[in-house]
């Protein structure tokens, strides 16, 4: 008999994520997957499964499970206040779910997307390999709502002694992204490039999966011809028309008609899954003052 998780109160946005489906890109498939994937590989090394189980993923409000047997859970990601029926448990840290006990997971006080790991996964139908939910292409599991219904993987026998505690990222009071240069900018002007290094931008409410949006100064382009589309990578840095710039996340396009000027290395992005709009945020290119057009281009480190 399948065992499963019911969803009591779905919040603003939860869904299903593992490490994403990679190998697809040359067909036009993106990766989808965790945002703060450190995160949600801790969740389930506590929850005692592999790294790469699925769990799900929850922004800002939190959400409510019931599970129908006895489940070991750890919620982890953003900070939270934690209950099962009502009684306050342990956040980042294994807690025993009675069958029938409702699994709430409150609003984020620090961070933006929680995570929760249950014993033996969440193990919905596999979309290419991956049980990630993709919000841009409808691949995946669809985005959680009251009611539904989740199957739950068996849990493992046994596995290795589990710490009593341990150290969660804290979310960023202020955001430091690495970047390197490329591979279209020197479609921007000397003084956008200067502009780029140097100003202080701020998170975008607008912000979700597909992208981290900034306000900001606008980048100005030296080159306005239409570029054609061509495939981006995760972290690229785009340039839409009102010229603020875009870090895309798991879930950006595969092809695109505005020019990135920089792409962010991946190991920076969890950070940038964690900030809150209003987040301070500073582009700095490999440690450098701000880099002229014509400069050499640095090597990218995430290409």
């Amino acid at each position: 008999m399948t065992q499963v998780l019911e969803v009591i109160r779905a919040g603003a946005l939860t869904t299903v994520q593992d490490e994403g489906r990679t190998g697809w890109a040359h067909l036009g498939v993106g990766r989808a997957g965790a945002l703060d994937a450190p995160a949600a590989r801790l969740a389930n090394r506590l929850a005692g499964n592999p790294p790469g189980a699925a769990v799900l993923e929850t922004t800002v409000t939190g959400c409510a499970v019931r599970p129908d047997r006895t489940v070991v859970a750890v919620v982890g990601g953003a900070v939270c206040r934690v209950t099962v029926d009502g009684r306050p448990v342990a956040w980042g840290a294994p807690v025993r779910v009675p069958a029938g006990a409702v699994l709430d997971v409150g609003p984020a006080a620090s961070g933006l997307r929680g995570y929760l790991a249950f014993a033996g996964g969440l193990v919905p139908e596999p979309v290419l390999g991956s049980r990630s939910a993709d919000l841009l292409s409808g691949l995946g599991p669809p985005p959680l709502r009251d009611g539904d219904v989740l199957p739950l993987g068996v849990p493992a026998a046994y596995g290795p002694p589990l710490p009593d505690a341990v150290p969660w990222p804290a979310a960023p009071t202020k955001l430091v992204l690495p970047v390197s240069l490329g591979p279209r900018h020197t479609w921007f002007t000397d003084a956008a490039l200067r502009t780029f290094t140097t100003a202080v931008y701020r998170v975008s409410p607008h912000s979700n999966r597909i992208g981290l949006r900034t306000e900001g100064p606008a980048l100005v382009r030296a080159r306005e011809e239409e570029l054609p589309s061509e495939g981006v990578v995760l972290g690229a840095v785009q340039v839409p028309p009102d010229g603020r710039p875009v870090v895309f996340l798991n879930d950006h396009p595969t092809t695109g008609g505005y020019p990135v000027v920089g792409v962010v290395p991946e190991p920076a992005l969890p950070a940038a899954a964690q900030a809150v709009p209003g987040t301070r945020v500073r582009f700095v290119v490999g440690g450098q003052g701000p880099l002229r057009r014509n400069a050499p281009l640095p090597r990218p480190r995430s290409l």
